[in-house]
């Protein structure tokens, strides 16, 4: 069997759901969904799905690669495209900050419990997801990532960088990384609209993003 097999298989935090009413989301931020398309199961996959969830399926973030894969060539694009913005020039810390702000200015509980595990990973801290959670008003920020936070909110709000916040990213960002920036909140609008539309449910034991 292919990593998937295993990772499904090693703990509970990596086991997906098969069924909406068995998926506990009380304990998310978010607006729990219905499934409406489950993650595919190991047993009805063809030879090339089984590859791509094989090749996308590296720790324990596992449904949505599961659910995606139904289309798999489109699933392989999609999401290394993903791999690609995360692997650029910005810092953990920053892309964080873009990715949890859009999450929850999408509703996306999935997206954001995800992130949340990531965001951690990188030092951040509940602090830092109460002034995410707050926007870019909030006290306490560092300057430049308000800036960045309140990019998150005109992309989703006017879907346009206002001409004060492009100065302010100017400031600190070279061209690759405004490009970058711009990409992965339009990016993260995407996963968070699957995400949402589909009702793929945070796996079992996945550290939730902090309520507040």
């Amino acid at each position: 069997m292919g990593r998937a097999s295993a990772a499904t298989q090693a703990a509970p935090y990596t086991r997906f759901y098969t069924d909406a009413v068995s998926a506990p989301t009380d304990h998310l931020v978010g607006t729990p969904r219905v499934m409406r398309l489950p993650p595919l199961p190991e047993s009805e996959r063809s030879a090339r799905q089984q590859e791509v969830v094989d090749d996308l399926v590296v720790g324990p973030t596992v449904n949505i690669y599961a659910t995606l894969v139904r289309h798999p060539e489109l699933a392989a694009i999609q999401v290394n495209l993903g791999r690609t913005l995360r692997a650029g020039k910005l810092s953990g810390r920053h892309r964080e900050i873009l990715i949890l702000r859009t999450g929850c200015n999408c509703d996306s509980a999935y997206e954001l419990a995800q992130h949340y595990r990531l965001a951690v990973g990188f030092g951040m801290d509940d602090e830092d997801m109460a002034r995410i959670r707050v926007g870019p008003d909030a006290p306490g920020w560092d300057p430049f990532e308000a800036v960045l936070c309140r990019i998150a909110d005109e992309l989703h709000d006017d879907h346009v960088i206002s001409d004060a916040s492009w100065a302010a990213m100017a400031d600190q960002y070279d061209e690759q990384q405004i490009i970058e920036a711009t990409m992965l909140v339009g990016y993260y609008h995407m996963v968070s609209f699957m995400l949402n539309s589909f009702g793929v449910v945070v796996e079992p034991g996945a550290p939730p993003f902090p309520a507040g």
